[in-house]
C-alpha cells in the first residue's frame, strides 16, 4: 500500500493516447494538458504507438478540465480508424486515471476522476469505470473492455452486451470511447529479452502475472518487438509491496527457463522511490536518472 500523505501533495493523471510516432500530435496534446496543470513526464513508443504523460494539479477541478481538454483535443488529432500498434486499446485517449500519492487524496482523485469522465461523456465518447470505480467485479480489469479492440468493443455495445457508464451507447467514430478511474500509484515497466521469439515473451508474461500464479497484483503482455528482442510489458499494482527487484527476478527466472536472458528495462513514466529500492545492476534500466524518473524527486 502506498504510504499515507496529506492533503498538501499534488493530485496526478497518467492519460494514455494511441499515438506514439507524430510529434506534432504529441507536443499539442502536451501544449494542451500543459494549460491547465504541470507535465510531469512524457513516454511514447512507436512501436506500442502510444504516448503516456503524468500531469500535476493541486485541485481535483483542474486534473479533470485537463483530461477532459486533452480528450477533446484529442478528437481533431488521432483517428483510431487507422491506427495499428502493438499495445492493447479502445481509444483516443484510452486511458484517463486520476493518481493519489497518499491516502489523504484519495476522495479528491475519485472525484477528479469522475468530473473528468463527465466531461469526456459531453463530447460524445463512452466512458467505462474500471478499477476502484468499476460499478461490477468483471469491469475492474482494463482487458475486459480492451478484449478483440475497437471492432470487438463496438460490436459488444451494439449487440446490448456492454452499456457504458457514461456518454452515448456506442462508440465514437474516430475516438473510441475511454477507460476512467481513480487509483494508488503503480509502475509501468518493460524489460526485453534477447529473443525475437515473442512466444517466449508471452509465456514469460503468464508465468509473472497475478491471475496466473505469479507476482501479486501483477498485470503483463509478452510482446514482439524489432530486432532480436522480444518484450514483456508489466503493470505493477502495488511497487510499495512488489518492488521492481522482484519483477525483474521472476522475468530473469522465467526467462531462463527458455533458454532467454532479461536484457534491458524501461518505466514508462514515473515510479516511487520505494518501487527502485534495492534494483539490480541488470537488467539496466534505458535513459534512468532518478531527477527525472522518481516521483518523489519530480515534484520537489
Amino acid at each position: 500500500m502506498s504510504p499515507e500523505g496529506d492533503r498538501s501533495l499534488p493530485l496526478v493523471a497518467v492519460p494514455n493516447f494511441s499515438e506514439g510516432r507524430n510529434e506534432r500530435v504529441i507536443r499539442a496534446l502536451e501544449a494542451t494538458l500543459g494549460s491547465h496543470t504541470r507535465i510531469l513526464s512524457r513516454h511514447y513508443d512507436s512501436q506500442h504507438h502510444r504516448t503516456v504523460f503524468t500531469i500535476a494539479a493541486a485541485e481535483p477541478s483542474d486534473l479533470a478540465r485537463a483530461l477532459a481538454a486533452g480528450a477533446e483535443h484529442a478528437l481533431d488529432l488521432i483517428d483510431l480508424r487507422g491506427h495499428q500498434g502493438l499495445h492493447p486499446h479502445i481509444g483516443a485517449l484510452d486511458v484517463a486515471p486520476a493518481v493519489w500519492q497518499g491516502t489523504g487524496r484519495r476522495e479528491d482523485a475519485r472525484t477528479a476522476a469522475r468530473e473528468a469522465a463527465e466531461g469526456i461523456a459531453s463530447l460524445g465518447i463512452p466512458v467505462f469505470f474500471y478499477g476502484e470505480l468499476a460499478t461490477t467485479p468483471e469491469r475492474s480489469e482494463r482487458a475486459y473492455f480492451r478484449q478483440g479492440g475497437p471492432a470487438e468493443l463496438a460490436r459488444r455495445m451494439e449487440a446490448g452486451e456492454l452499456e457504458p457508464d457514461l456518454g452515448p451507447s456506442e462508440p465514437h467514430a474516430s475516438a473510441g470511447a475511454t477507460l476512467v478511474t481513480a487509483r494508488e500509484p503503480l509502475v509501468a515497466f518493460n524489460v526485453e529479452l534477447d529473443t525475437s521469439n515473442p512466444e517466449i515473451a508471452r509465456a514469460v508474461a503468464a508465468g509473472l502475472r497475478e491471475a496466473g500464479g505469479g507476482l501479486p497484483g501483477v498485470r503483463a503482455l509478452g510482446l514482439p518487438r524489432e530486432g532480436e528482442r522480444s518484450q514483456v510489458s508489466v503493470n505493477v499494482h502495488d511497487p510499495y509491496e512488489v518492488p521492481l527487484a522482484v519483477v525483474v527476478a521472476e522475468i530473469s527466472r522465467l526467462a531462463a527457463e527458455h533458454g532467454a536472458r532479461a536484457i534491458e528495462a524501461e518505466l514508462v513514466g514515473l515510479a516511487p522511490a520505494a518501487a527502485l529500492e534495492g534494483y539490480p545492476d541488470e537488467p539496466p534500466i534505458r535513459d534512468f536518472d532518478p531527477r527525472r524518473d522518481v516521483i518523489e524527486n519530480v515534484l520537489g
